[in-house]
């Protein structure tokens, strides 16, 4: 029942009364995302993280390593380097055969020679480069790098690049002195084992 008082502006309007934990749900209200539960939340993020992934995973870009095979090409270079004493400069020439005049030229064995060594005997590190200018290699060139510790035996350094057809190109060389025609010259035989990578032919 409505209890009228003799004050003219009060007017008569029903008592409300709340729990005490239905007034801290009336003063915040729940967000929709807290109010579902969580297994449709994780439903709708799941897909949304999986496509985020794979398309930074399709992004990276693949780094090649010289571990990768990739089904390069191996080649087997089979020279002889006419060579004359007495220079740290090296230009010497590139031949199919072990005599001069019969021979066909195919390229230059052009680098340098450094003594290294501090003990007795030769040491030296060498910077050689194979120029091809006739042959099915022509126009084509392949670096060699690394130490000679002394001058007998076979001497084996490591193919570090090329240009060309050699590009990319690692591997490596064995070197021998086969005959001294005269006593400046020798004759030394060269076998080059190089793989090229496929991507170097683009």
């Amino acid at each position: 029942m409505c209890e009228h008082t003799h004050t003219p502006s009060s007017s008569c309007s029903p008592t409300l009364t709340l729990h005490p934990q239905q007034k801290r749900d009336t003063a915040f209200p729940k967000s929709p995302i807290a109010m579902a539960p969580s297994s449709k939340l994780i439903t709708t993020t799941l897909p949304l993280f999986l496509t985020l992934l794979a398309a930074l995973t399709s992004s990276t870009p693949h780094v090649v390593t010289a571990g990768d095979n990739h089904d390069g090409d191996l080649t087997h270079i089979h020279l002889y380097v006419h060579e004359r004493h007495g220079h740290l400069l090296v230009d010497d020439e590139l031949r199919l055969g072990p005599d001069r005049r019969s021979s066909p030229l195919v390229g230059r064995y052009q680098g340098v020679f450094f003594g290294t060594s501090l003990e007795v005997g030769a040491g030296y590190v060498t910077a050689i480069t194979l120029v091809f200018t006739a042959g099915e290699h022509a126009g084509s060139t392949l670096s060699v790098q690394g130490p000679v510790l002394g001058f007998t035996g076979t001497i084996e350094r490591a193919v570090v690049g090329g240009t060309g057809k050699f590009r990319l190109a690692r591997g490596y060389m064995l070197f021998k002195m086969v005959s001294k025609p005269t006593p400046e010259t020798d004759v030394n035989e060269i076998h080059v084992f190089v793989l090229t990578h496929p991507a170097g032919k683009y």
